[in-house]
């Protein structure tokens, strides 16, 4: 075979691939936590959640995702408006944005306003 069939046969693979996994991947429930390097409020929700974070209930519905606010990533989420602060946190499920929490408000408060997100996404919809 030429090089370029097999390169054709590569691409219509990963193709169908994509299209079999999809539904699962579009199932998907995420926290993405728009960050930027220097930020005090990052820097304190990581020694106080960020350690636990995944190994909580929460986590395992909505394992995170860290996005740096500057960069191109960012452009590809599909978000009701833009994150102007750092840290967002952004719960998204299906690839489409459910809400978010704005800042860092302390650990207690943090909980209480994620839980609130996560009541608007069904559980089984979190199951990876």
């Amino acid at each position: 075979m030429r090089r370029v069939e097999i390169l054709s046969l590569a691409v219509v693979a990963w193709a169908s691939l994509a299209l079999v996994c999809a539904p699962a991947w579009a199932a998907a429930v995420e926290l993405v936590m728009v960050e930027e390097k220097l930020c005090p409020w990052c820097a304190q929700w990581n020694q106080e959640v960020g350690v636990i974070y995944e190994k909580t209930e929460e986590g395992r519905r909505a394992p995170l995702r860290r996005v740096d606010i500057h960069s191109a990533e960012i452009n590809n989420l599909t978000l009701k408006s833009r994150a102007h602060y750092t840290p967002t946190f952004i719960l998204m499920q299906n690839g489409e944005e459910v809400g978010r929490i704005e800042g860092y408000p302390g650990e207690d408060f943090f909980w209480g306003f994620l839980g609130n997100l996560l009541e608007k996404v069904p559980v089984d919809a979190s199951a990876q």
